[in-house]
């Protein structure tokens, strides 16, 4: 297995999935409305970024801001829709207003991905109890991938928790990748890496002038290269 770590950029539309591609970047989260801290994008606008880009393409199951599933039906459909548009890799994660996972959301999901490779994201880093979370999950078809901070407050206040789930890899619940995103700093990579863990999430990295202007493959280019 290669030592290369895997990058993965939150594009919103076709340029910056050009650019991050460009700068080297392994993957890509599709999302829209960076408001709400990303959700669904439309099926239009996959399409354009699958023409554009030959990257792998994790899309967005999300349809308000929150980590509650709201309307399941309505992230049923989206699915639906996009696995017509080809999409083949996707992120989720719901939770209950107690912290913890919402699983008949979350199953409902899954049942429409027909075993597609999904990742469950941060909302982990505001679960109840992120062990037990792991473990009810750990049996999904597709789920190979949790992207956290390790807290809800980002990778400086989670490192210890990181570092800790790395540790674990290969236990019951702990057979996912990790892959760090959230206030993720080139200055976190050393350590991260130390610890084995090989995946790593950008947003407004990539973005050096801010969410209003497109990914640069330039930073892209940057954590490509610090990444080896």
């Amino acid at each position: 297995m290669s030592n290369r770590a895997l990058l993965e950029v939150i594009a919103l539309d076709a340029e910056d999935a050009i650019a991050a591609q460009a700068g080297g970047a392994d993957r890509l989260e599709l999302v829209t409305d960076m408001a709400a801290d990303g959700l669904t994008p439309p099926r239009e606008t996959f399409a354009a970024i699958r023409a554009a880009v030959e990257i792998p393409l994790r899309v967005m199951l999300r349809k308000s801001d929150g980590f509650a599933a709201g309307e399941v039906s309505g992230l049923v459909e989206a699915a639906r829709e996009l696995r017509a548009e080809g999409a083949e890799e996707f992120v989720l994660g719901f939770l209950n207003p107690d912290g913890t996972p919402d699983l008949a959301a979350v199953e409902a999901v899954v049942a429409e991905l027909g075993g597609c490779r999904w990742t469950f994201h941060r909302a982990i880093d505001r679960a109840a109890d992120r062990d037990g979370l792991r473990k009810a999950l750990a049996d999904l078809p597709g789920l190979d991938t949790y992207l956290t901070a390790g807290s809800a407050a980002g990778v400086d206040e989670g490192m210890p928790v990181l570092l800790a789930e790395a540790a674990r890899r290969g236990e019951p619940g702990y057979g996912a990748r990790i892959l760090v995103g959230g206030g993720l700093a080139l200055s976190h990579l050393p350590v991260l890496r130390s610890a084995g863990i090989d995946a790593f999430h950008i947003g407004g990295a990539a973005r050096p002038d801010g969410w209003g202007r497109p990914v640069s493959a330039a930073a892209v280019a940057h954590w490509r290269a610090e990444l080896g």
